[in-house]
């Protein structure tokens, strides 16, 4: 036996409730002709004479107001389906889940938030603070919408795009040697020296490995490995060591820069998301106002 089409269950409850097949037609906007076609269809298909077609009208037989009877029960769970549905994809419409390594969750995307829900009230976002290599995870998984990043490899799987441009600066405490020196650090002295670092898979140590590298010198040497650049800005100050971190950090906070000679420290700050998907909604709104130039 195969199902009656949906449509026609809605014409057959209707004929009962108006007595009617035209009006019932008319309702759903049909033909009369089209209607009884698709009337007898459902009669043929069950097997059962439902409605008794007379001059003064059309009325539902016993059989027709017991197949009724289930046709509404039908019809109100597919109702439910569709309503349960909608308010799912409005919920998911209105959620936005992002990752950010530990400067641009401090300094820049609190902004970007902040823009957003100005623009969306409704809008549910919950923002996970973690290392650049985490966060590339995340999105490559599908397990957040949009991440940013500042770590200056290859990503593979993911779509990267700059959102900003940052600069490392080398930082002691006021009471280092390095703070009263007149002449810039070599590349040699600085890939000499211990430093505060953070934990590797951090956006902010690649880089510093990546410009060591680059200026033909060793890899970073480790004196502190901690898990924040909150905690690398007070190891540095309480005169634990040198560190390497982003210029946003650098402002009143009890750090002496020190210049370096032959060592770029500029990287780009990214947002990914996974290859292959176009942003939407409110993740590609995010990527909009991250990206906008202060006019």
């Amino acid at each position: 036996m195969t199902a009656p089409e949906l449509d026609s269950l809605r014409l057959l409850v209707l004929v009962g409730e108006l007595g009617s097949i035209g009006q019932a037609a008319a309702v759903l906007g049909m033909t009369q002709p089209s209607a009884s076609k698709r009337l007898s269809t459902v009669e043929r298909r069950l097997g059962l004479v439902l409605i008794d077609r007379t001059r003064r009208g059309s009325a539902l037989t016993p059989d027709g107001r017991v197949i009724v009877g289930w046709a509404r029960r039908v019809l109100d769970g597919l109702d439910g389906l569709l309503d349960g549905a909608e308010t799912l994809r409005t919920r998911h419409e209105a959620e936005l889940r992002v990752a950010a390594s530990m400067t641009l969750a401090e300094h820049l995307v609190p902004r970007w938030i902040g823009e957003l829900n100005r623009a969306n009230p409704g809008l549910y976002l919950g923002l996970e603070v973690t290392n650049s290599d985490k966060v590339a995870d995340l999105a490559r998984e599908g397990r957040v919408d949009i991440g940013f990043v500042e770590s200056p490899g290859a990503l593979p799987g993911l779509t990267c795009w700059k959102v900003a441009v940052d600069r490392l600066v080398v930082v002691v405490s006021g009471d280092h040697p390095w703070a009263r020196l007149r002449r810039p650090l070599t590349p040699a002295e600085l890939a000499s020296t211990p430093l505060v670092v953070r934990e590797p898979g951090s956006g902010t140590r690649e880089t510093i490995g990546a410009a060591l590298r680059e200026a033909g010198v060793g890899p970073v040497k480790p004196l502190l490995e901690l898990g924040s650049a909150s905690a690398v800005r007070n190891a540095v100050v309480a005169g634990a060591g040198p560190a390497v971190i982003s210029s946003l950090d650098v402002a009143d906070r009890g750090l002496v820069p020190v210049a370096v000679e032959g060592v770029d420290f500029g990287r780009e700050l990214r947002a990914v998301w996974p290859g292959g998907r176009r942003l939407a909604g409110p993740a590609a709104e995010l990527l909009a106002l991250a990206t906008r130039r202060p006019s």
